[in-house]
């Protein structure tokens, strides 16, 4: 017989959806916050069975608690995903169709790119192809900003990626639109949009599942192919702390206090 959810499991929800997305050490503090705060016995390895329990209920919604690594540090990261609306259409309530449609298209240009990444001066010459309004280059450069503060891409030196949030959230869209074209890495299978792929036989491989997958060999070799991996091995970046972060503890103590009922939110959201 399935846990019942309780007032613990609900106040997790709703601070997740508010954030969209959230660092696993934040997760992790949130998690023993919700417990404590509702007096439900607390253990620290059981993150998952407790996730597990609210993904069960939330299976009539359409909605999943889903986890994903950061393509860059490795770092795990939760998102409350909906399981519909699985495209770009999600977005439509923050921005116009044609800022959709440029949207679109530098999710196309960073997909199809060797290295994920897009320059800025790429993006900004796609204001040229819309098909509707046009959009001027200043207001290209302000939308990019919102892109960033809502987690949807990333920036990094004057070139723009996908964001964790964007990859975990558009994975379906990804996958069907793009079907052979879309890297899927070899280790994690997972999509991979910052990889390194072999030189024989094109596997991709995301640059930490690379860098876990070959700890401590002198001379690595593909996993699929065998041969020689040509890429210069990317550092592997350690996972962060186990540690309860009580800063956002305290912070959700004031924030969850005013947040939607899931319900509601959630039927908002497949609008």
């Amino acid at each position: 017989m399935a846990e019942k959810i309780n007032e613990s499991h609900q106040r997790f929800i709703q601070v997740l959806l508010s954030h969209g997305i959230m660092e696993g050490s934040e997760v992790r503090a949130l998690h023993r916050h919700c417990c404590e705060v509702h007096k439900v016995h607390y253990m620290h390895d059981k993150l998952d069975d407790f996730v597990a329990v609210i993904n069960k209920h939330l299976q009539p919604l359409f909605m999943q608690i889903q986890k994903g690594m950061d393509e860059e540090d490795g770092k795990t990261y939760y998102a409350l995903v909906n399981r519909v609306e699985n495209d770009i259409t999600k977005m439509a309530s923050d921005y116009s169709e044609n800022e959709l449609e440029l949207f679109r298209k530098m999710m196309e240009l960073i997909i199809l790119s060797d290295n994920g990444f897009a320059p800025s001066t790429d993006i900004l010459n796609l204001a040229d192809q819309l098909q509707g309004k046009k959009i001027k280059k200043d207001e290209v450069q302000e939308l990019l900003k919102s892109f960033v503060k809502e987690k949807w891409l990333i920036m990094r030196d004057g070139e723009y990626s996908l964001h964790i949030r964007c990859i975990m959230e558009m994975d379906h869209y990804i996958r069907n639109t793009y079907q052979d074209l879309a890297k899927i890495c070899n280790i994690c299978h997972n999509v991979a949009i910052q990889s390194q792929i072999c030189e024989t036989c094109g596997i991709p491989m995301h640059l930490q599942c690379s860098a876990k997958y070959f700890k401590g060999q002198s001379n690595p070799h593909c996993p699929n192919c065998n041969e020689l991996w040509a890429h210069e091995i990317p550092s592997l970046h350690e996972s962060s702390s186990e540690g309860p972060s009580y800063s956002l503890a305290e912070t959700v103590r004031v924030q969850d206090q005013r947040r939607p009922n899931v319900s509601t939110a959630s039927r908002s959201r497949r609008k």
